[in-house]
């Protein structure tokens, strides 16, 4: 396992994607593997999907990111499996328009040896009329001989000049039990506001079941500020 992750890793580093427009797919399977990476890019986006299976393992990893006018997108997914099943999926969706920008970084890992992982990330940006947002959205998913599933999703909206920034990152890890974890974060902000909404979910577990839901929003208007965190740890062991 150790050896498919630092093989997997050399491989992302070799074809690092420039910014600005970019889409790359690797795929590596062997010994009965399956292994499937796909990689989409829209606009302004740098798009990397990296998926490798071994002793009959499935691997799938998708990885999709835009950006359009003023707003750039960064996705990478990776998903690996030995004798398990991984799937990974990331979004990440950039929008500035009429003086706005917009920055979306979306991650998302699914990793298993033996079970099942699940992972979705999900980020989108919106910045308006000379405003500004940024969302940051990771997602982690690792099992060994059990079912783990991590779902993250940042949302922020940034208008008239308001500045709003979301960040949300959801981690689950088992083995032998079942780890869920779901985070999501929203951030709104209007005429020169500041709102952060920062959440964070971990779900750990050795032979139980642990699961972690957070939600994190945070408004702000008329040069107003918000700051909202929420955090959740489950362990067991």
């Amino acid at each position: 396992m150790k050896r498919m992750l630092i093989t997997l890793a050399g491989l992302a580093l070799a074809t690092g994607s420039a910014f600005g427009q970019s889409a790359t797919a690797v795929a590596t399977a062997s010994n009965g593997g399956s292994a499937t990476a796909n990689a989409t890019s829209q606009g302004n986006a740098d798009s990397l999907a990296i998926a490798g299976a071994t002793q009959g393992g499935v691997a799938i990893s998708n990885s999709h990111a835009r950006g359009t006018r003023n707003g750039y997108a960064n996705s990478r997914s990776v998903a690996t499996a030995v004798r398990g099943l991984a799937v990974s999926n990331s979004i990440a969706d950039a929008d500035g328009r009429f003086g706005g920008s917009a920055i979306a970084d979306s991650e998302s890992i699914a990793a298993t040896f033996g079970g099942v992982a699940l992972s979705n990330s999900d980020a989108r940006a919106n910045g308006t009329l000379f405003g500004h947002a940024t969302s940051r959205s990771y997602s982690t998913a690792l099992s060994e001989f059990g079912v783990a599933t991590s779902n993250s999703r940042a949302r922020s909206n940034g208008v008239l000049g308001g500045n709003a920034t979301s960040i949300s990152d959801a981690f689950s890890q088992t083995r032998f039990g079942r780890a869920d974890s779901n985070v999501s974060a929203t951030s709104d902000a209007i005429l020169r506001g500041h709102a952060v909404a920062n959440g964070q979910g971990v779900s750990i577990n050795r032979f139980a079941r642990t699961r972690a839901d957070v939600t994190a929003i945070g408004s702000a208007s008329r040069f107003g500020r918000s700051n909202a965190r929420a955090t959740m740890i489950r362990i067991r062991r």
